[in-house]
C-alpha cells in the first residue's frame, strides 16, 4: 500500500460502500467477511463511523445502516454536481452577450468562494482563479449572497467584522453594507463598483433551488470603461441568466 494512504480511511471507505439499496444493513460477521478484516476491527471501525453519524446502529438486530451525515453529503455532492450543469450554457450565454468575464460563487461566512469562471474574450482578464477566495463585501457576489441570507445569520456574521478596505470605494462600514443589501434584495441585482479592483465593475443575481434557496450567484465583470454605461443592460442580462440556472435546479416563481 502507497505510503500516502491510511489503511485506516480506506477500511472506512470500504466500508461505507458495502452498503447498498440491496443491503441496507449489515452487521458486524457480514462486514469481516466482506472486507477480510478480523470482527474486532470491523466493529472498531462501524463505533467509529457511528460514533461520526455515518452509520447507525439498529438496537433491535445490532447491524448497521447509512446515517444522515452520509445523507447530507450525497445531497452536498448531487447539488454540487446539478449546479454545474445548470450553470454551463446560461455562463455561455452570459459571456456571449455581455463580453466580460464571467464568475459563480458560492458564499462561506465573510468570503466568495469561485466554483467557475469564463475567462473574457477581450484582452482585460480578471485573473480570479475557481477556488480562490475573495472578501463578501466587496465583491457582487458576496453582497448578492449576503442580501439573501436571513436576518439571524446575518446580523451574526455582521457583528464584528472589521471590513478592509480593497480600494477606496469598497465599503467598510457594516451600517452602509446592511442599507445596500436591502436595496440588492429589492431590485434583484448587485453591483461591484471599483469595490475590489480600480477600473473594475461587475453585476450579479442570486441561482435558486427547487426549495426557493439561494445556493449561488452568477456575475459578469469588465473594465468601467466599457461597462460603466451598461450596467443596466448588465443586469438584466445577469438576472436572466440567474433565472435559466435556477430553472435548471427546479426554483419554480
Amino acid at each position: 500500500m502507497s505510503g500516502r494512504t491510511l489503511s485506516s480511511v480506506r477500511n472506512a471507505a470500504r466500508a461505507l460502500k458495502e452498503f447498498s439499496s440491496e443491503r441496507p444493513e449489515l452487521g458486524v460477521s457480514e462486514l469481516s467477511r466482506c472486507l477480510d478484516l478480523g470482527k474486532s476491527t470491523v466493529h472498531r471501525l462501524l463505533t467509529t463511523l457511528t460514533e461520526e453519524h455515518l452509520l447507525v446502529k439498529n438496537p433491535d438486530t445490532g447491524r448497521y445502516r447509512l446515517g444522515l451525515a452520509m445523507y447530507d453529503l450525497g445531497n452536498t455532492a448531487v447539488t454540487g454536481l446539478n449546479l454545474h450543469a445548470a450553470l454551463t450554457p446560461p455562463m455561455n450565454w452570459l459571456q456571449d452577450v455581455t463580453g466580460g468575464t464571467v464568475h459563480a460563487g458560492v458564499l462561506d461566512l465573510r468570503e466568495v468562494i469561485y466554483i467557475e469562471r469564463l475567462d473574457s474574450p477581450h484582452m482585460l482578464r480578471l485573473f480570479i482563479k475557481v477556488g480562490r477566495r475573495q472578501p463578501a463585501h466587496s465583491t457582487s457576489t458576496g453582497k448578492c449572497l449576503l442580501a439573501h441570507l436571513d436576518s439571524t445569520t446575518l446580523h451574526r456574521i455582521l457583528d464584528g467584522w472589521k471590513m478592509e478596505p480593497k480600494t477606496v470605494h469598497t465599503i467598510t462600514d457594516p451600517a452602509v453594507l446592511r442599507k445596500q443589501l436591502v436595496d440588492i434584495q429589492r431590485l434583484g441585482y448587485s453591483c461591484n463598483l471599483e469595490e475590489s479592483e480600480l477600473g473594475v465593475i461587475s453585476v450579479s443575481a442570486a441561482i435558486r433551488d427547487r426549495s426557493r434557496t439561494v445556493v449561488a450567484a452568477v456575475s459578469v465583470a469588465g473594465p468601467k470603461s466599457r461597462f460603466g454605461s451598461k450596467l443596466l443592460g448588465l443586469s438584466q442580462s445577469v438576472r436572466e441568466a440567474a433565472a435559466v440556472a435556477s430553472h435548471q435546479l427546479g426554483y419554480k416563481r
